[in-house]
């Protein structure tokens, strides 16, 4: 697997940020077609193995071409996949991306996606010279939004009527964060 800026492994205290592999295929997917893991994402729970296929494949080729950064969350006791958490819309230029995050929910309220949201930050900070990091969620997501704001983020506005997935409309509420920015 290529070596570099968008191919790192990140290490924190309970866990390891790295690039996915084929052999996570059957995990991703048991995490991403829960419809409970899913429910304010702006696609369909996933169904087959090919799903989770073509996720890993178009994850590596994006990080190839320098367009996002996108990382396995395992744990670092028993090298369990238990998410995924990625920096994506890579604007060089602008110094800034967007950031995402999914966990299975055996994984949740553990504190996970702080820590490797923080640390997935940190990097772009740091090693990717961002500038600003941006999100965007379900303004109904009400632990997505927690944990951006423990993460330093501030909401900055509304877009309504963003997504339709199955026939559902909803808006997005849109955060960020700057480099700048001091955390609390």
């Amino acid at each position: 697997m290529p070596e570099g800026l968008f191919f790192p492994v990140i290490e924190t205290e309970r866990l390891t940020l790295k690039p996915l592999a084929i052999n996570d295929a059957e995990s991703l997917l048991k995490i991403f077609s829960d419809p409970e893991v899913m429910r304010y994402w702006n696609t369909p729970p996933w169904k087959t193995l090919q799903d989770s296929l073509d996720f890993i494949n178009a994850s590596n080729d994006s990080m190839q071409c320098q367009e996002s950064l996108v990382l396995g969350v395992y744990l670092q006791s028993t090298g369990e996949l238990i998410g995924k958490c990625m920096l994506f819309s890579y604007d060089a230029e602008s110094k800034r991306a967007e950031i995402g995050f999914g966990l299975g929910r055996a994984a949740w309220g553990k504190g996970y996606i702080n820590e490797a949201g923080e640390a997935l930050i940190q990097y772009g900070f740091s090693v990717l010279g961002l500038r600003r990091v941006e999100a965007e969620i379900d303004p109904d997501n009400q632990s997505s939004a927690k944990t951006l704001e423990k993460l330093g983020f501030s909401r900055e506005g509304l877009l309504r009527q963003r997504w339709e997935v199955n026939g559902i409309i909803s808006d997005s509420a849109m955060y960020g964060r700057l480099k700048s920015d001091h955390m609390n």
